[in-house]
């Protein structure tokens, strides 16, 4: 299994960039609703599309465009309006529609935006079925004269849709009731904010406090949420909570911190949900799926329960992919974004946020007991922006840099150097018990790429 590199348009998780720039400019918008149109209607005769989005200032604009691509194409074009990510997968199959299309940028600043697309299963389309897509959206794309597209018409939001996800996601932890629980939960000023205030009301959240529910267009993100968890981990101390929750804009993901101020991230989430669901009998196979950018110390804590783990290439749908293949209940990714597939076809921040209090409230031990034997490794992921994707390995200085690496760190820790699927980076990641041979080397192989693909 790896990561597909044919991509023009698409990447890990659908089409990105800056709103109003190609690949998001408004004639590959308007064409990549054409493609997938055409798509629909070889399969159906009137099919049906659900579109969402996030908070952000472009959102209103690019659904639009793409809607009337997709109009223009023979399909039907309902709007959930301002919901996460994983509610459009929800929605679009308790609904029955064919696609589901979410415009979003997830964890980027304002400026990006996104198209991720979903099939009627609610799962994420597949790569071979984005790939077939490239061609008809450049060829259309290409034939739209600059100024062409006139201004597309608002799409009509359905409120109604958003109450049918809390219902789901109230429905997945029966008997929860958060009304002894202080707990503070950022929302990144994105469409966490549309949905948080109903459903922790409605599960009797009183002591919840809500931070950054007043998106703007602009301040999705911005120094707050799943990106800086730091910000929720000195509330969670400030305001005496329990746990402390962090949401990125789209919702998809979601990080946490106990009442000491540390922060929990997506590995520590992967060792309680393994342990909680190996006890009730839910861990199919024992195993649990994480990625290449996972700590070697959530491995050995595993281990120590009986539970293997496997490793999957960084994005969701990779994880996915490998968790269909061994049969596995649970996996995810270091950033927060955890698959509970007995429960939801993608990804879901408040849907892990309820499992994780329900786990507490029914084991009467906080995180921090839950976590206490998780020994995390030093780790260290040093970003580099870069011109071009070249192959690394073709760059000999930087290939004898990661060389030079592992040689040294041999079985005492790890060397993972990848691009970014949504941006244009290369991470250096490093682990090892020596934290200032780790930092040595993640600076020496970062500096090689910078020389070579810096911008």
């Amino acid at each position: 299994m790896s990561e597909p590199s044919q991509r023009r348009l698409f990447g890990t998780d659908g089409i990105r960039g800056i709103a109003g720039e190609p690949p998001l400019d408004a004639a590959t918008v308007f064409a990549a609703g054409v493609a997938l149109g055409h798509a629909l209607r070889a399969e159906s005769a009137h099919p049906r599309v659900l579109i969402g989005r996030d908070t952000r200032l472009s959102g209103p604009w690019l659904a639009a465009t793409f809607a009337a691509g997709l109009r223009s194409a023979g399909a039907a074009v309902d709007s959930a309006g301002v919901v996460p990510t994983p509610a459009v997968a929800y929605l679009t199959r308790k609904h029955g529609y064919q696609a589901g299309a979410v415009i979003s940028a997830s964890h980027n600043p304002w400026r990006d935006n996104g198209i991720k697309l979903f099939g009627g299963d609610g799962f994420k389309l597949p790569d071979a079925e984005e790939l077939a897509m490239e061609q008809e959206i450049l060829h259309h794309a290409a034939r739209i004269e600059s100024g062409s597209l006139t201004e597309a018409a608002p799409v009509n939001d359905n409120s109604t849709l958003r109450g049918d996800y809390v219902d789901f996601l109230i429905e997945c932890v029966p008997g929860l009731n958060l009304s002894e629980m202080k707990i503070v939960a950022d929302c990144a000023n994105g469409a966490a904010s549309s949905i948080a205030p109903d459903l922790f009301r409605r599960l009797g959240g009183d002591g919840v406090t809500l931070l950054h529910t007043a998106p703007d267009g602009r301040n999705i993100n911005e120094h707050c949420g799943a990106l800086h968890p730091d910000h929720v981990a000195a509330e969670a101390v400030t305001r005496g909570a329990q746990i402390g929750l962090s949401f990125d804009g789209d919702a998809d993901r979601c990080m946490m911190a106990g009442s000491h101020g540390n922060v929990v991230n997506g590995d520590a989430i992967l060792l309680m949900a393994a342990r909680d669901m190996q006890a009730r009998g839910l861990l199919s196979g024992n195993v649990v799926v994480a990625t290449t950018m996972s700590n070697m110390g959530l491995e050995a804590a595993l281990k120590r329960s009986g539970i293997r783990m496997l490793r999957a290439p960084v994005g969701d749908r990779y994880v996915l992919e490998k968790m269909r293949e061994e049969n596995a209940a649970l996996g995810g990714e270091q950033s927060g974004h955890i698959l509970f597939p007995h429960l939801a076809t993608t990804g879901d921040g408040l849907l892990t946020a309820l499992v994780v209090l329900d786990l507490v409230k029914r084991s009467g031990r906080s995180m921090d007991e839950l976590t206490q034997d998780l020994k995390v490794f030093p780790q260290v992921i040093v970003n580099v922006k870069v011109r071009e994707k070249k192959p690394l390995d073709a760059i000999p200085e930087v290939a004898k840099r990661i060389r030079a690496a592992e040689a040294a760190l041999q079985d005492s820790g790890r060397v993972v150097i990848r691009y970014s699927g949504t941006e244009s980076l290369a991470r250096v990641m490093i682990e090892a018990e020596d934290e200032s041979l780790m930092r040595l080397h993640a600076d020496a192989i970062a500096a090689a790429i910078r020389s070579e693909l810096g911008v």
